[in-house]
C-alpha cells in the first residue's frame, strides 16, 4: 500500500541489490587540506575570498538531500556535484519519460524508462566521480522521512506537490535542518529557505493547505524548461552558501521570478510564528503525520485526480465510446484552455474554455444552447439532450459540470450534464492510441 512505500537506495551496478533504506550512512570524514587535484578542479571558486579553502573543505564535508530529480532537482544536483559537495542523496519515485526531457537535463533519450534517481546519479557521477551519490527510488513517506532527513545537513525541496512540501518542512523542523524550497510553473518561479537563521517554516506561512482542486502542477499548467533551470540553479546557490558558510539571503525573503518580464523581486516574509504548530513555542506537531489526508491530495504527480462529483454524474471513456458508436444524440463539451485545444481535439466537440463558463459568458452560453437545440432536432424534441464534458484529465470537466448544474434555467434551460472520467488522456490510453498525449 502507499503508506508503506519508503525510499530505498538504488545501487548503480546492474547486478547489485538495493541497500537497506534503514542503513545509517557513515559521517563524511573531516579534511584538513585539499589535494592537488582538488585545488586544480575547484580553482576558479577557491580564489573567491567569500569561499576560499575553508569554504571548499566545508563543502566537502557537507551532505545534501535532494527530493525530486526533475526540472528543479536536475540543475540543482548538477551544480552541487560540480562544486564538490561531499554527498548527495537523490530521492525520486518516478521513471524518466519523454515529456521530462524538455526540462530535466540530467536525463536523456536513452534513459527513458529508467528510475530518475538512478539516472541522475549516473549522470552526476560522470560529471564528478569524487562525490558520493545515494539514489533512493521511492516516494518520501512519513514513516521514513525523518530518519532520512537526519542523515543530511541540508534538504532541497524540488518536489511538485503540496503534501511533500508539508512533510519536508515538518521533518526539517523536527530534525533541525534548513530547507531550500523551490517551485516553478508556467513562466514563474519562487524560492525560499525555511527553518534557517530564525526564519519561518513552511507552516508559519501556510498553516492550512489550499483546496486540492485549486492546485496546478507542471503537467496541468505547463512550464518553460529554462524557468525550472533558473530556479534550480538559484536553489543550488543558496545550498552552497549555507554549506560553505557564506551565509543565506533568502531565509527572511521569498524570491519571485517572472520570466516573461525578466524580473526578480523579493517579498519580505513574516517572522517565525510563536504559535506555529510545528516550530512554535508550544508545538502540537511532534511527529510526522499523514500529509496526503491533511492536504486531500496525493504526494506524487501520478495521482492528480480530484473527486468533485458523485459517481452518477460521471461516465467512463468506454461508456462514452459506446454512446458515440450508437449515434446517441448528445453534445460533447471540451472545456480545456484554447492553447490545449490547439494541440489536439476531438473533431465533434464544442470547445468552450472553463473560464468562459465560470464567467457566464453569454456568447459562449449561446453557442452551447444552439448546439443542444441542433442535437435535439435529431430526437423527438422532448427527450433531454445530455451534455458530456471533457478536459485533459477529468478535473476541470467536473468543475464545468458543477457550473452547468448551477446555472439558472433561463440561461441554459434544463440540461443533463456529466463529465468523462480521466478526460482526453484516458481516451488516448484506453480508446484511441493515435490520439496525441501531452
Amino acid at each position: 500500500g502507499r503508506s508503506r512505500s519508503v525510499p530505498v537506495p538504488v545501487a548503480e551496478g546492474a547486478h547489485q541489490q538495493p541497500h537497506d533504506e534503514r542503513q545509517v550512512l557513515p559521517p563524511l570524514p573531516a579534511r584538513a587540506a585539499l589535494s592537488a587535484a582538488e585545488i586544480l578542479r575547484y580553482s576558479r571558486q577557491l580564489v573567491l575570498p567569500e569561499l576560499g579553502v575553508r569554504g571548499q573543505l566545508r563543502l566537502a564535508r557537507s551532505s545534501v538531500l535532494v527530493v525530486g530529480c526533475g526540472g528543479l532537482g536536475c540543475p540543482l544536483a548538477q551544480y552541487l556535484a560540480a562544486a564538490g559537495v561531499g554527498r548527495l542523496g537523490l530521492v525520486d519515485h518516478d521513471v524518466v519519460e519523454t515529456s521530462n526531457l524538455q526540462r530535466q537535463v540530467l536525463h536523456g533519450e536513452a534513459r527513458c524508462g529508467r528510475p530518475k534517481a538512478r539516472s541522475a546519479a549516473a549522470a552526476l557521477r560522470r560529471l564528478n566521480s569524487a562525490v558520493q551519490y545515494v539514489p533512493y527510488r521511492g516516494a518520501l513517506r512519513p514513516r521514513s522521512a525523518l530518519r532520512l532527513v537526519r542523515q543530511y545537513d541540508i534538504v532541497a525541496d524540488c518536489s511538485d506537490n503540496v503534501p511533500t512540501r508539508y512533510l519536508l518542512s515538518d521533518a526539517c523542523v523536527l530534525a533541525g535542518k534548513p530547507l531550500v524550497s523551490g517551485s516553478a510553473l508556467r513562466l514563474e518561479g519562487q524560492l525560499v529557505v525555511y527553518n534557517h537563521g530564525g526564519g519561518p517554516c513552511y507552516r508559519c506561512l501556510f498553516p492550512q493547505p489550499p483546496p486540492p482542486d485549486t492546485v496546478t502542477n507542471c503537467a496541468d499548467g505547463g512550464v518553460l524548461g529554462v524557468v525550472t533551470g533558473i530556479i534550480g540553479c538559484l536553489q543550488a546557490l543558496e545550498v552552497l552558501k549555507i554549506a560553505s558558510g557564506m551565509g543565506c539571503s533568502l531565509h527572511r525573503y521569498m524570491l519571485m521570478f517572472d520570466a516573461l518580464e525578466g524580473r526578480f523581486r523579493h517579498i519580505k516574509l513574516r517572522p517565525r510564528k510563536a504559535e506555529c504548530a510545528v516550530c512554535g513555542d508550544s508545538p502540537s506537531i511532534t511527529c510526522l503525520q499523514d500529509y496526503e489526508a491533511f492536504c486531500g491530495s496525493c504526494a506524487t504527480d501520478k495521482c492528480r485526480a480530484v473527486q468533485l462529483l458523485p459517481a452518477a454524474a460521471r461516465i467512463s471513456v468506454q461508456q462514452y465510446k459506446q454512446l458515440l458508436d450508437a449515434a446517441v444524440p448528445h453534445v460533447l463539451l471540451d472545456v480545456r484552455p484554447q492553447v490545449e485545444a490547439d494541440i489536439c481535439r476531438l473533431q465533434h466537440a464544442l470547445h468552450i474554455p472553463l473560464r468562459q463558463l465560470q464567467d457566464r459568458d453569454q456568447q459562449a452560453l449561446q453557442l452551447l444552447r444552439e448546439r443542444i437545440a441542433e442535437e435535439k432536432r435529431r430526437t423527438d424534441g422532448q427527450t433531454p439532450v445530455p451534455v458530456y464534458v471533457v478536459c485533459k484529465l477529468g478535473n476541470d470537466s467536473q468543475k464545468a459540470v458543477k457550473v452547468l448544474q448551477e446555472l439558472p434555467a433561463e440561461e441554459l434551460g434544463s440540461v443533463l450534464a456529466k463529465d468523462i472520467k480521466g478526460g482526453l488522456m484516458a481516451w488516448a490510453t484506453k480508446i484511441d492510441s493515435t490520439f496525441p498525449q501531452y
